[in-house]
């Protein structure tokens, strides 16, 4: 059974920080192409940003510059730091593989940006 549980959401003020945390049980996250999404309210859940195996990283427009995302093998763990944080970042984001999410959905963490 492959588990994903995203941590690390919270409440920021625009310009603000936060880095998301996805601990990954029954996937060896080094093997595949890993992707962080996220679904404001209203709108479908879009895919922001994912690492390959080899490690290589893209980003959606929006948050080019601003987001990183990478991998911490010995705890198969895949991270999303966001920095310069806006208002429309105001999501519950969530991991899984990609570009098709190949596992069921963990429960997400809310990320509200706002002043």
């Amino acid at each position: 059974q492959v588990q994903l549980v995203e941590s690390g959401g919270g409440f920021m003020q625009p310009g603000g920080s936060l880095r998301l945390s996805c601990a990954a049980s029954g996937i060896i996250v080094r093997l595949y192409t890993m992707g962080w999404y996220r679904q404001a309210p209203g709108k479908e859940r879009e895919l922001v940003a994912h690492i390959t195996s080899r490690g290589s990283t893209n980003y959606v427009d929006s948050v080019k510059g601003r987001f990183t995302i990478s991998r911490d093998n010995a705890k198969n763990t895949v991270y999303l730091q966001m920095n310069s944080l806006k208002p429309e970042d105001t999501a519950v984001y969530y991991c899984n593989t990609a570009p098709g999410a190949g596992v069921s959905w963990g429960q997400g963490t809310q990320v509200t940006v706002s002043s």
